[in-house]
């Protein structure tokens, strides 16, 4: 009754909705309410003045909240993030890396592991060699010492930002992720930022020798080719879409014994 607008988005929403508590419900109508009178507020989410409004609850209803701010405000399309189209300020994005060089730790006082927004990575001065793309937190942080050598953690689907890193572009990067259909789409995204880039560690040997670390991919990935990926590359992948070594195979980059990564790692420099 309040938004007649909303009579063709609740539908798709009912099984959601049904099941929420009355403090949610009234926590999403307040939320909605109160971004649709403030479109541009530049405000973080957590300072909103909506009550009970935690980054817990809202993380996994940013799709439903902006989809309702769209109709709202009566958008049809879906275009921006969620911080984008309600109007708030996005968290800054923050890259880790771990400095594997002892002289290139000297040209930051020192740091070895960092953790920071990517338009302050972006004006180090860093004359590296060699990038590695890891997936994995605690496989960056297994990194031994290499000669000119940056390791870049746990970007996921954010590698978008590593070419808004001059030194990154500058240097030749290797990409190990897991050997599943989100590993490769990542890879190939990244691709599109860092045209040179090469994959270590997701060819067919690797993941056919490893077959009794096998777990299986819940969700693979929709895309049945990618266009970014070498002959070999998307030969594996639509293996795995295929299910033609097992059911939705994957294997996550940690579980490959480590002192076979570290002399393939080192090899690859």
């Amino acid at each position: 009754m309040r938004w007649p607008q909303f009579s063709d988005k609740l539908p798709r929403y009912f099984a959601i909705l049904a099941d929420y508590s009355e403090a949610d419900y009234q926590r999403l109508v307040d939320m909605v309410a109160w971004i649709g009178k403030h479109p541009a507020s530049n405000l973080y989410p957590r300072q909103l003045p909506v009550t009970g409004l935690d980054s817990k609850w809202l993380e996994k209803r940013k799709g439903l909240v902006a989809d309702l701010v769209d109709a709202v405000r009566g958008q049809s399309t879906n275009e921006g993030n969620f911080y984008q189209r309600c109007g708030l300020k996005a968290p800054p994005q923050l890259i880790r890396l771990r400095i594997l060089d002892e002289s290139l730790r000297q040209r930051v006082a020192g740091m070895e592991d960092i953790s920071a927004p990517w338009q302050q990575l972006a004006e180090l001065d860093l004359p590296v060699s060699s990038v590695f793309i890891v997936e994995n937190l605690q496989t960056g942080l297994a990194f031994d010492d290499l000669p000119g050598s940056v390791v870049i953690m746990h970007l996921g689907y954010g590698v978008d930002v590593l070419g808004r890193l001059p030194w990154v572009a500058k240097a030749g990067c290797l990409y190990w992720g897991d050997l599943d259909t989100h590993g490769f789409a990542i890879l190939n995204r990244a691709r599109s930022y860092l045209p040179e880039l090469k994959s270590v560690l997701m060819d067919e040997v690797t993941l056919r020798s490893h077959q009794d670390l096998w777990v299986e991919e819940k969700d693979q990935h929709a895309a049945e080719t990618w266009p970014l990926l070498s002959a070999q590359e998307q030969e594996v992948y639509q293996a795995i879409k295929r299910n033609i070594w097992g059911q939705n195979v994957r294997l996550e980059q940690e579980r490959i014994a480590w002192d076979v990564a570290w002399k393939i790692l080192r090899q690859a420099i």
